[in-house]
């Protein structure tokens, strides 16, 4: 009789072999965690990261998992909550082509599951990132399947669960009910996006919270649809609509790795921005363009891209959203300041007034013509003040696969969030992190498999004194 492919799922979370994880599998799990780490000591001051910790704390609770670099304890759910929103915070973490972040919601939805484990080695947290991360991208849709839904809120839940269900030793039916029960948790809208709202960070805090629940529910005997995949209103049907290949999506686990899609943006700001901010770079540094120099500007997107970032450029409640969403912005930034970086989309920054004679010279359209060229396919035309016609084109962004990072440049976006937090973290109330703290965290974070306690890592990023784990948490699963 053939194995559903909702078990097929749960059971290569709750059994696949940590040393069968090939190297590049391993190599892309680093990246994860230490883009996820460095957007959390970077995003302190974010706005919505104050006002959701003073909620959370007032609701208080179990104190069973740390918030990363605040140092307090709550319940796990709402530590993955909050810890989710705030790596989220910059949308500088690791993406996937259409939309989703994946590491933002998994890492921190695993960091509290290994509270509640009471430990977790560090090759077994590299494993339940492995099968998540996994689990995550297999569920990814296409651009048409999601139309408009938050591709986060729509497939990362499902990985996020699973990380937790393999950290928390639930069995396989017990796991196929944790993502069963995380089916019923799927959701969210581009429009958050377009909007320029905290609903974008509060999604990805959602999920990560959803995880949990989902996982401690499901250890308790609660169950959830077990076709939620392939079922007449399953996944398929519901988000796939009609077109997803469900054997596809669950063949070849452990074999047929689907995580090597992940996206680590080379720019601070919305991954179908990378390539238009790559062009206006790459134009002025070949031409010695100066954004004087620009008298007009056409920038052609995807439609998909065009929907979500090519709206008129209006500053609203939440300038950083706004900025990172939007190509006129971004190619004005990048012409005006010669670079694209965390400051750069700080409020204050964003509403230079200097900007905006530029951008109103930005004219951003959609060419459906460009879709046969890829999700990040962009062509940028400039006309300057002197009468010269200039073109550039890209169709694979820097960061994407096919024109991946380097691990110098790796390391250089994790310092350049150290860099950022050392200038808002008095904001935030909280010490610039010292160089103790900061070899401290690039040791835990090379060393991740070696991990004796992946705790250690959690504390490594907190502003707690080390040690100060809580002696209730027993390790009961």
């Amino acid at each position: 009789m053939a194995v559903a492919p909702e078990r097929r799922l749960a059971r290569f979370v709750v059994g696949f072999p940590q040393a069968e994880l090939p190297a590049e599998a391993r190599r892309t799990l680093r990246h994860i965690v230490r883009a996820v780490a460095g957007t959390a000591l970077a995003g302190v001051a974010e706005d919505g990261i104050a006002p959701l910790r003073a909620l959370l704390l007032e609701r208080g609770g179990a104190p069973q998992a740390p918030l990363l670099v605040f140092g307090d304890r709550l319940p796990a759910a709402a530590a993955a909550q909050f810890n989710a929103t705030l790596c989220r915070a910059l949308d500088y973490c690791d993406a996937m082509a259409p939309g989703p972040h994946i590491g933002a919601a998994l890492v921190p939805a695993a960091l509290a599951a290994a509270e509640l484990a009471g430990g977790c080695s560090g090759a077994e947290f590299e494993a339940a990132l492995a099968v998540g991360a996994e689990v995550a991208s297999r569920f990814n849709l296409g651009e048409s399947q999601y139309d408009g839904f938050d591709p986060t809120g729509i497939c990362v839940v499902f990985g996020a669960a699973a990380a937790v269900a393999r950290i928390l030793r639930l069995d396989e039916t017990q796991t196929l009910h944790a993502l069963a029960l995380a089916f019923n948790r799927c959701g969210g809208s581009f429009q958050s996006h377009v909007d320029g709202s905290l609903g974008v960070r509060i999604t990805q805090g959602w999920v990560a919270q959803s995880a949990i629940d989902c996982a401690q529910l499901a250890r308790l005997g609660i169950t959830g649809p077990q076709h939620f995949l392939a079922g007449h209103y399953g996944y398929a049907h519901l988000y796939g609509r009609g077109t997803l290949d469900v054997a596809a999506l669950a063949a070849d686990l452990g074999r047929a790795w689907q995580l090597g899609r992940v996206v680590f943006k080379k720019y601070p700001s919305c991954g179908v921005t990378q390539g238009v901010t790559e062009l206006a770079l790459r134009l002025a540094a070949r031409h010695g363009l100066q954004a004087a120099d620009v008298a007009h500007a056409e920038v052609r997107l995807p439609p998909y891209a065009h929907r979500l970032v090519g709206h008129a450029f209006r500053i609203g409640a939440n300038p950083r959203v706004d900025a990172q969403f939007s190509a006129a912005y971004c190619v004005a930034n990048a012409w005006l300041r010669g670079s694209s970086q965390l400051a750069h989309f700080a409020p204050e920054q964003v509403a230079d007034a200097a900007l905006r004679p530029l951008i109103d010279r930005i004219r951003v359209v959609a060419d459906p013509a460009l879709d046969a060229r890829g999700h990040t396919a962009v062509d940028l035309d400039v006309t300057t003040s002197d009468g010269r016609r200039l073109h550039d084109g890209l169709d694979i962004a820097p960061g994407f696969p096919g024109a991946g990072l380097s691990d110098a440049e790796h390391r250089a976006r994790f310092h350049a969030c150290v860099a950022h937090a050392a200038g808002v973290a008095p904001a935030a109330g909280l010490p610039v992190p010292g160089a103790e703290q900061v070899a401290g965290l690039e040791a835990a974070l090379d060393g991740l498999a070696a991990l004796d306690d992946v705790r250690d890592l959690a504390s490594a990023l907190s502003a707690a004194p080390a040690g100060g784990r809580s002696t209730s948490t027993r390790r009961a699963y």
